[in-house]
């Protein structure tokens, strides 16, 4: 049974929007859920404050942000003669507040390491579907909507997209935490030029240089914050830590404390196993959990963790390199040699101080979901065909670039 309340809190300041307004008692009482008062407590960034030392924003800010932007895109709709009626603006306002509500520590950083196989969003279905038992069914539609089965596919864009509200808050919202203003996009100028043709999304033909702006945006925010090498080699760093922490732990040396991390730590859960108990013991798991355990690793009796836990919380990280072409396998063999040479690693153990790797960014597919704009003669475009802007094809290219790093000095 849920517990009533009293709804005396209606408004939220953010730093960004000003006041977000709470549109409905249902959404208040899910706002007030401990399920999702733990987004508090996972960051929206992972361990990108290592570099950006005022991306400590959460996963609760994220989605309070999306909430009051898709407020914003129903009212533009609506504005514009599109009919969403009350009960389908409840459901895609709840759908965008919990998109990311099955996020686990560390929010990607650590995706598919606590449970295996399973995405975030594959989790936030299960928490929506068990509060939509708590909530007597008041959840439908808005579940529904995310999983995009609803008939209305405009909704569900609006929700997972290539231009959807959950990109067009946390690229501004990042940009202002992370001080890196290349990501500071006009959200409001895009919600704006939202239409819907033929039940789809699309960008009224004076939108087009925003979306060149957002592609643009997104694309820097990639190379410069999300797949900076210092931010990605400290998340290879932290799954190397688990990695060697369940090593331990299967062998009966790691000290084993009963809490529902060691719990995870301890077992390979992927999405069908999830009932309501472990929903509840995941749910318990936040940024401070997995935080508090590496601390503690610090001082354990294995070298090996020890000093990658030391790494981590004293910031001592990985020398790492990135470039277009792949390194040559020589460098992972000299570096490997000087790890077993200094300090008597075999390859087993050099193993957890030498990362390689590719990564990838595409700002935009054109094979899916594209984002079409919509000419006053009633022509659809896609965004590559629409604009003149002689570099944004390019953006639709996958661009890939390889790292290699090591442990300069690991003990």
């Amino acid at each position: 049974m849920t517990q009533k309340r009293i709804n005396k809190l209606k408004i939220f300041n953010d730093p960004i929007y000003g006041f977000i307004t709470i549109p409905s008692p249902l959404i208040f009482d899910l706002i007030a859920h401990p399920y999702f008062q733990r987004l508090r407590r996972i960051s929206q960034m992972g361990l990108s404050n290592l570099v950006y030392p005022g991306a400590n924003h959460s996963r609760f800010h994220h989605a309070l942000g999306c909430l009051h932007l898709m407020q914003r895109a129903i009212k533009i709709l609506r504005d514009k003669g599109v009919d969403v009626s009350k009960e389908e603006e409840n459901a895609v306002f709840i759908a965008i507040l919990l998109h990311d509500i099955g996020h686990g520590p560390y929010s990607h950083a650590l995706e598919h390491s606590i449970v295996t196989n399973t995405s975030h969003e594959q989790i936030s279905l299960i928490y929506m579907n068990d509060l939509n038992k708590e909530f007597h069914g008041e959840l439908d539609l808005a579940i529904a909507i995310f999983k995009g089965t609803y008939k209305r596919q405009f909704l569900n864009q609006l929700i997972a997209s290539q231009l959807d509200i959950d990109r067009l808050d946390y690229l501004k919202r990042d940009s202002f935490y992370t001080g890196v203003s290349e990501g500071n996009i006009n959200s409001e100028r895009l919600i704006t030029m939202l239409n819907v043709r033929n039940d789809l999304l699309v960008v009224d033909q004076k939108g087009i240089y925003s979306v060149e702006n957002f592609l643009i945006g997104r694309r820097l925010m990639y190379w410069q914050v999300y797949l900076h090498k210092t931010a990605l080699i400290a998340e290879k760093l932290m799954i190397r830590i688990l990695k060697r922490a369940r090593m331990l732990l299967k062998i009966g040396e790691l000290p084993m404390v009963e809490d529902n991390f060691y719990f995870f730590l301890n077992s390979s859960i992927s999405f069908g196993e999830f009932d309501k108990n472990l929903l509840d013991r995941f749910a318990s798991l936040d940024d401070h959990d997995v935080f508090y355990n590496v601390k503690q690793w610090c001082f354990c009796k294995d070298k090996i963790l020890a000093s990658l836990s030391k790494s981590l919380v004293e910031r001592r990280l990985p020398k790492v390199k990135i470039q277009s072409m792949p390194f040559e396998k020589n460098e992972f063999l000299e570096a490997q040699i000087r790890l077993k040479n200094d300090h008597g690693l075999n390859e087993e153990e050099s193993s957890f101080f030498l990362y390689e790797g590719k990564v990838e960014n595409q700002a935009y597919n054109t094979e899916e979901n594209q984002i079409k704009i919509q000419f006053k003669n009633g022509d659809l475009k896609d965004i590559t065909e629409a604009s003149d802007h002689l570099n944004l094809y390019a953006l639709s290219k996958p661009v890939e670039k390889h790292y290699f790093a090591y442990a300069r000095n690991p003990f």
